[in-house]
């Protein structure tokens, strides 16, 4: 992955760590020396991503198959059922200090506001 994102390029631990900071994540050089060394064989998720922000690609990109395939069903399961009308709020449990990730707000806002706003079909022509 280092050859092919920064081909020629021999990347130190302490280049990825800055990279990775101005791209707004965090990460240790020795952590990434240790990665590329194959001594960390199972990074946690927020890894992932600044390893994601390193690279440029999503995050995801680094999980098993299996996992992304099981996080994509269950989108889609969730956005079946929102349409649907089998969910329609959400609530947020086992929720850190921290509260809602900013995603998970701006996305449980747009639902609010959905549901606020009646649907109008684009086909049909306003009242007179």
């Amino acid at each position: 992955m280092v050859e092919k994102t920064f081909p020629g390029q021999k990347v130190s631990g302490r280049f990825f760590a800055d990279l990775v900071k101005e791209r707004g994540g965090s990460l240790s050089h020795s952590y990434f020396s240790n990665i590329l060394a194959g001594k960390v064989t199972n990074p946690s998720e927020d890894i992932l991503k600044a390893l994601g922000l390193g690279f440029g690609v999503d995050w995801r990109f680094f999980k098993e198959e299996s996992e992304v395939v099981d996080d994509v069903v269950a989108g889609l399961q969730f956005l079946a059922k929102r349409r649907t009308g089998e969910i329609s709020g959400i609530a947020g449990r086992g929720l850190d200090d921290d509260g809602l990730t900013a995603e998970l707000l701006e996305f449980a806002l747009s639902l609010l506001e959905e549901t606020k706003s009646p649907r109008q079909d684009t086909d049909q022509e306003p009242p007179a």
